[in-house]
């Protein structure tokens, strides 16, 4: 039996729909006019046996909560695109890898491969520097942006005003609250989805953000 996720639908400008199910941790599926997206699908999160069948899987780096064997073959078709860092489609031997600051384009879907590390010494080990991605997904004119495994990085200018912002917040490995409130503040989403939370007190994260416009959406994404 299908497990019951929690979903957020918008009506995009271009009048097309768009709906997010929200799986847990980093795993994200969006339906775009019935193009299916998933964003690091896990089996731990989801049986994907019951999900749509995947047109685009984004994958943003090997680690094991995000990069799924099992899940990615149960999902693709001959028709599914994958899109990955170097390691994982090494690993995967199919699919298209990005480097940071490349895109391609499934569609009328753009995809970019955002800057994804730690710059915190003693951190770098987990995240290194040109290794990961983050992903901005354009439709049409909406933006979407899912960071991947990061801290602050210098990709800022190109993220600010997207129209959803999906934000790694847990400590070690990815931002602090303290970090993510800054990198939230310069970004200024319109929507703001922390997610990958493990045991983040993400409340705090909210409360901090009360002064300004951004609608901080708390899904279960631990």
């Amino acid at each position: 039996m299908s497990k019951v996720f929690e979903k957020d639908c918008f009506h995009l400008l271009n009048g097309k729909k768009l709906t997010i199910t929200f799986l847990g941790h980093a795993s994200v599926v969006l339906d775009y006019d019935n193009t299916i997206i998933y964003l690091d699908p896990i089996s731990s999160e989801c049986d994907f046996n019951f999900e749509p069948k995947a047109d685009i899987i984004l994958v943003t780096h090997s680690h094991d909560d995000h990069f799924d064997k099992k899940a990615i073959n149960i999902l693709k078709t001959e028709r599914t695109k994958i899109i990955a860092n170097q390691e994982v489609i090494d690993l995967l031997d199919f699919g298209k890898a990005l480097k940071n600051d490349q895109h391609t384009k499934i569609k009328d879907i753009e995809i970019k491969a955002t800057s994804a590390y730690n710059t915190t010494i003693g951190r770098d080990c987990f995240h290194p520097k040109d290794r990961d991605n983050g992903y901005l997904i354009c439709l049409d004119s909406f933006r979407i942006y899912f960071s991947g495994d990061t801290e602050i990085v210098n990709n800022i200018d190109e993220l600010k005003n997207v129209d959803i912002a999906f934000l790694a917040v847990n400590q070690p490995y990815t931002m602090t609250i303290e970090q993510a409130n800054h990198f939230i503040r310069e970004i200024s989403p319109r929507i703001f989805y922390p997610y990958h939370l493990t045991d983040t007190n993400i409340e705090e994260l909210k409360e901090k953000l009360k002064d300004t416009s951004i609608d901080c959406r708390i899904r279960k994404m631990q």
